[in-house]
């Protein structure tokens, strides 16, 4: 038995002389087969090793009862940088890589990000510090300008990079941590949920005002989205040019559900409410008035002709 663990342990000596003889040298550097395949192995090592543990990290961060979804982000982050730091200066020790040896790629590597990797640092520092100051957080509805114009879309996730806000039709916006930083953004549920509606609505000239306003605040209240308080509310907006212009305001706890259903819905009761009323809704109108001329009598005196003919 010893025999044999001798001639093994011989081989594995040939074995390891044999791949360490092949080697090249560059400078004062000796590099080996050998020296190649442990390198490899414990990069490797070290990175799956660090996937693995930020894994774990992060689940049991999300196991913490004690903090809210966006402290439980910000945790996640800072522990998954902190774990891949750890296992880049584990690996350096390991292979036994002096720091100082590193001076001329760092150097080059801070040129790099100062150039190239800008961006990308810059959004990763301005995802810390909005999951820090709780300026946006997942689960809050802010305004997304499409192009088109501002339409509302919910945070789905705060990444390193980028933000992740979804729309009510299913579109999915990724924008840069940095613009949300530097940019005005509208937060719809920074400090309270409770977003305020306003419905414009108008009824025609000679209807009765006080009757209009009993009735649409009865459809704003049969809307189910739609809070009691602050019960709704209507105010006479201006006499316009063809109609009397009123506003609907009303209260909703659930912006992330849109607020196009609730105008619907109401605009839809006010409409049945007021033909079972018999308010009028207007369409508009002009009066047209002429002038007496010489001209005009004319063509009356034209028409007339025409009509006995």
């Amino acid at each position: 038995m010893n025999r044999q663990m001798r001639e093994l342990a011989r081989a594995l000596r040939d074995a390891r002389e044999a791949i360490d003889s092949v080697s090249i040298d560059i400078g004062h550097y000796h590099i080996s087969l050998l020296n190649a395949v442990w390198m490899a192995f414990v990069v490797l090592c070290a990175f799956y090793g660090a996937r693995l543990a930020a894994r774990i990290a992060r689940i049991m961060v999300r196991r913490i009862g004690t903090l809210d979804p966006t402290q439980k982000v910000l945790t996640e982050k800072l522990v998954t940088m902190a774990v891949w730091a750890l296992a880049f200066f584990t690996a350096i020790d390991v292979l036994g890589i002096s720091l100082t040896a590193l001076t001329v790629f760092s150097g080059a590597f801070g040129l790099a990000i100062g150039f190239g990797l800008q961006k990308t640092f810059g959004n990763m520092i301005a995802g810390i510090i909005l999951l820090m100051d709780r300026s946006i957080k997942p689960g809050d509805v802010i305004a997304v300008n499409d192009g088109k114009g501002n339409t509302f879309g919910e945070v789905k996730k705060i990444g390193l990079r980028a933000v992740s806000v979804t729309t009510r039709d299913n579109r999915e916006y990724l924008i840069p941590n940095e613009i949300l930083m530097t940019s005005q953004v509208e937060n719809w549920s920074y400090s309270s949920r409770e977003v305020g509606v306003s419905i414009p609505i108008g009824i025609a000239y000679g209807s009765d005002i006080d009757q209009a306003e009993r009735l649409l605040i009865e459809a704003a209240k049969s809307s189910p989205r739609v809070l009691a308080s602050p019960p709704p509310s209507v105010l006479l907006s201006s006499f316009g040019p063809n109609a009397i212009e009123m506003v609907v305001y009303c209260t909703i706890g659930d912006p992330e559900m849109g607020v196009v259903n609730v105008r619907s819905q109401v605009l839809k009761a006010a409409w049945h409410l007021f033909r079972e009323h018999n308010v009028e809704i207007p369409f508009p109108q002009s009066d047209v008035h002429l002038r007496d001329s010489d001209g005009l009598r004319e063509v009356a005196r034209i028409l007339a002709g025409k009509r006995e003919g």
